[in-house]
């Protein structure tokens, strides 16, 4: 019996469609990456600019409703506050930007500006299993020390719900860590301290690095390059089922 070509073309029917629906996942994932790699390249480059200025005044309350994060987030900066005492412990699973390996807990503290406003200050890291506070760790009284200005980070689907009664969080929100521990109103930006150094070192401080790895273009090139391949693959399929059977 032989096979007429509308009946290979019926045969090809679903196997195309399929070939489409991943074809058009394969260039979304690629276009995806390059929009990545625009965005890594942007932010290595506003690392690189702003990481090597020298520090300037906090801004004061009255300036925080206009801060914009696109403008003003890595921007150094140095301040005068009273710490009180309080913290609150922030779980990362590690963080390359900041040259931190493992996971762990960033601390989070109050800081209460003379000027009366209060800045949430990430003081640092602390490996996993020495989270519990220790008095060493504790950070009361005047502080004067620099830093960078970083903007609350986004919360996943996937991370779990933050548990105040453990004093455990997995986003460093400032606003929403100060409401669960009644520090009041603060500001709409973190502090991450660079310096001073704790005396006993803990927390660790991380260093900012703008040396990070921009792999995008790679990671693109490979889904287009699967695209390809598929569309070859289905090439030689469609041709091989059009020829007639003896």
């Amino acid at each position: 019996m032989t096979a007429t070509p509308k009946t290979g073309r019926r045969h090809l029917a679903v196997p195309l469609m399929v070939t489409i629906a991943v074809l058009l996942t394969l260039l979304a994932l690629g276009f995806w990456q390059l929009e990545r790699k625009h965005w890594k390249e942007t932010l290595i480059a506003t690392l690189h600019q702003r990481l090597s200025q020298l520090p300037v005044p906090l801004p004061a309350p009255a300036e925080w409703p206009r801060l914009d994060r696109q403008s003003a987030e890595f921007q150094r900066v140095s301040f005068t506050a009273q710490f009180p005492g309080d913290e609150a412990l922030v779980y990362t699973p590690g963080s390359r930007l900041s040259g931190i390996a493992g996971a762990g807990y960033w601390v989070l503290s109050p800081a209460r500006l003379a000027n009366g406003g209060t800045v949430v200050v990430s003081r640092g890291f602390v490996p996993d299993g020495q989270q519990s506070k220790a008095p060493e760790r504790a950070l009361t009284g005047p502080l004067t020390g620099t830093g960078v200005l970083r903007w609350p980070e986004e919360r996943s689907i996937f991370m779990p719900a933050d548990n105040p009664a453990k004093n455990l969080f997995y986003t460093r929100d400032p606003e929403a860590i100060a409401a669960a521990k009644n520090w009041g109103p603060v500001a709409p930006f973190y502090v991450e301290l660079q310096s001073p150094a704790p005396v006993l070192g803990q927390p660790r401080i991380g260093r900012l690095d703008p040396q990070l790895p921009n792999n995008h273009l790679q990671y693109a090139l490979t889904w287009f390059g699967l695209a390809v391949g598929l569309v070859i693959v289905f090439l030689v399929y469609a041709r091989g089922r059009s020829r007639p059977e003896v």
